[in-house]
């Protein structure tokens, strides 16, 4: 099996404190490294992280967007995830952490929502 590749393409949000990690391509246990560093790297107040691109998400990649969760709010800051397919979804109400995630349809809808403390 080839390795898989993830393109994470960060971005300045509408407002001022808000951050967009787009990423590209099937969050799996190839792919977290790459995404847990990036998400570590990113202290601004706002994470908008962008799933639209993302066909399927593994186990791992499940830990690693709960792990990202976890840290973002630990350092009081605010952390929501856009473009969540049914795939995606269906894992994160199957293994009960839904909860977890703050969600919208859109990036804009995000913007829109959360302002930077």
């Amino acid at each position: 099996m080839a390795l898989e590749k993830m393109q994470i393409v960060p971005s300045e949000g509408a407002r001022e404190g808000q951050k967009i990690l787009s990423l590209k391509g099937p969050l799996t246990i190839q792919t977290t490294f790459d995404f847990q560093e990036a998400a570590r790297a990113e202290t601004s107040p706002t994470l908008i992280i962008d799933l639209s691109e993302v066909p399927f998400v593994d186990s791992a990649g499940l830990g690693a967007l709960v792990g990202a969760v976890v840290s973002v709010q630990k350092a009081n800051r605010e952390v929501a995830f856009v473009g969540v397919n049914s795939r995606v979804k269906a894992l994160m109400d199957m293994t009960k952490v839904s909860s977890l995630f703050r969600m919208y349809p859109t990036v804009q809808d995000a913007q829109a929502s959360l302002i930077p403390k």
